[in-house]
């Protein structure tokens, strides 16, 4: 039903899933992040305790394919589902339960994999994976955006489009982004539009909020509302 990209770039510390599909809401269910450890997309009859599963195991220091292995053991849909992972080694699993809707099938390399069923074809995860070696002097959002949408010029989903998302992590428990587009006639269109209102709106001030590095975040009111006036806002905080 889906097709899916999850990748780790060290340069960033960033873990990423971008996922585009037919249904309703994809980012509510397939991709997940964390921290320090990986990003895994779980799709095709969706099961979504398979994911923190994964990531626990990669986060014991498991392969993806054994996390992926052990996540499924006890799942008795394990040949309908589809799940792919890459962890802070780079290195990345997948698996294509004999019984996913054809075309499915998976492709993997280092910090990066491409997985998808109910496809149009082959070239669909080809082109995904090429486009996204293809364009490595882009930051990663606009990376993924564009192998998606490279896929999609390869026909995508064979049912059509409704939803997709993006979801990044870098080195806080919560992600650096996470987009939505939950039901569109045109979501990789849409998603294109939120990573560019992201990329103005959001990345710059990613800094300023509070992290790890430094848990209050920004709080010098005469900054901020310095910030708030070149912005043409009349807005004070109250004295």
């Amino acid at each position: 039903m889906t097709w899916s990209i999850v990748v780790h770039d060290p340069a960033t510390e960033a873990f990423a899933v971008a996922v585009t599909t037919c249904n309703l809401a994809v980012g509510a269910s397939c991709p997940h992040v964390r921290a320090g450890v990986g990003a895994v997309s779980t799709q095709s009859f969706t099961n979504r305790y398979l994911a923190p599963a994964v990531l626990d195991g990669m986060a014991r220091g498991l392969h993806p394919a054994d996390a992926i292995q052990g996540a499924l053991a006890g799942d008795g849909g394990r040949e309908i589902r589809q799940i792919h992972a890459v962890d802070r080694f780079g290195r990345s699993a997948a698996f294509t339960g004999v019984h996913c809707v054809e075309w499915a099938g998976d492709h993997t390399g280092p910090g990066l994999s491409v997985a998808g069923n109910m496809l149009a074809g082959p070239a669909v995860v080809r082109d995904t994976v090429a486009a996204f070696l293809a364009h490595s002097d882009r930051p990663l959002p606009e990376r993924m955006m564009l192998s998606l949408q490279a896929g999609e010029a390869a026909g995508g989903d064979r049912r059509g489009r409704q939803s997709a998302a993006m979801k990044m992590i870098t080195t806080e428990d919560f992600p650096d982004l996470d987009l939505r587009v939950d039901d569109h006639r045109e979501p990789l269109e849409e998603l294109e539009r939120l990573v560019t209102l992201w990329r103005r709106d959001r990345a710059p001030f990613l800094d300023r909020q509070p992290r790890r590095a430094n848990p209050s975040g920004t709080t010098d009111m005469d900054a901020v509302e310095d910030a708030w006036k070149k912005a043409g806002l009349d807005l004070r905080f109250r004295r």
